[in-house]
């Protein structure tokens, strides 16, 4: 039977887009990642550069660094972008991803009222922690697992305060942007990413009153979620994203971001 040439036509056709609906599909990779990079406004600006070199789209998840990690041990991810070295070396020491490595980095700093009742100002992270313990300062930490909550957590323990927060220290369990709307709001002290505050716009009273101490420094680190331990882990495109943000084009991009004028983070990748 010789079929109408419409109808032969629209056949075809709805092959071509269904071909074309399983192709788009697969041109995309989930990425699990720290809320920093996200709210920092890092995204919006990489990605679509990323887009444009490889044609693929990135679906960003944004959590906490420990929640972004759980994520790519259950499989829920193809690679993971976060902030917390020595969690990630040991989810690459567990099989769970492929290799880590470097990206960028800035730093942490103390958030805290202009007016700095506690009298935190200066470079040392420790000194001013144990000021703010002792005075019972209003602190917000993030209470969520994440790579800046790691790294406050480190800080008191420098400080020999990991049980000696003071009274006016309190958890939200909440990401970065959340905790500073909270501080705003409270006139609290606080840990921030200095990318996450330089694009917060809701500063009211806080300013940064702790900054330069080295302990502070904050590192980037890229990793392909292991297809060993997950099969449908989409390794090939996911390794694209990775050789792309460590490539001297993907470090250019990276370096290529500021607010104000001001650099938001580092490209140092080594591959």
């Amino acid at each position: 039977m010789t079929y109408p040439f419409s109808l032969t036509r629209r056949a075809l056709v709805c092959a071509v887009l269904a071909s074309t609906s399983v192709w788009a599909q697969a041109q995309s990779i989930v990425m699990s990642s720290t809320t920093s990079t996200e709210q920092s406004g890092l995204f919006a600006h990489l990605l679509p550069a990323f887009k444009k070199a490889s044609g693929l789209d990135v679906k960003v998840v944004a959590l906490g660094t420990g929640q972004a990690l759980d994520m790519a041990r259950r499989g829920d991810a193809d690679v993971v972008f976060v902030h917390d070295q020595v969690a990630e070396e040991k989810f690459v020491a567990d099989g769970f991803g492929i290799k880590r490595l470097p990206v960028m980095y800035n730093d942490f700093v103390l958030i805290g009222p202009k007016a700095d009742p506690a009298a935190t100002k200066g470079k040392d992270i420790v000194a001013a922690l144990a000021k703010l313990s002792a005075g019972n300062a209003a602190f917000v930490s993030r209470g969520d697992k994440s790579g800046t909550h790691a790294a406050e957590l480190r800080f008191w323990k420098m400080a020999n305060l990991d049980d000696k927060k003071g009274s006016g220290y309190k958890e939200c369990g909440c990401g970065m942007g959340p905790a500073l709307n909270i501080a705003a709001s409270s006139g609290a002290y606080l840990l921030a990413d200095r990318a996450t505050w330089l694009n917060f716009k809701n500063r009211a009273d806080l300013a940064i009153l702790v900054e330069g101490d080295q302990r502070l420094f904050n590192q980037y680190g890229v990793m392909v979620v292991n297809p060993a331990k997950h099969a449908h882990v989409k390794q090939v495109d996911a390794q694209k994203f990775v050789d792309w943000i460590t490539s001297a084009a993907g470090q250019g991009v990276i370096a290529d971001y500021k607010i104000g004028g001001e650099q938001l983070f580092f490209p140092n990748a080594t591959r």
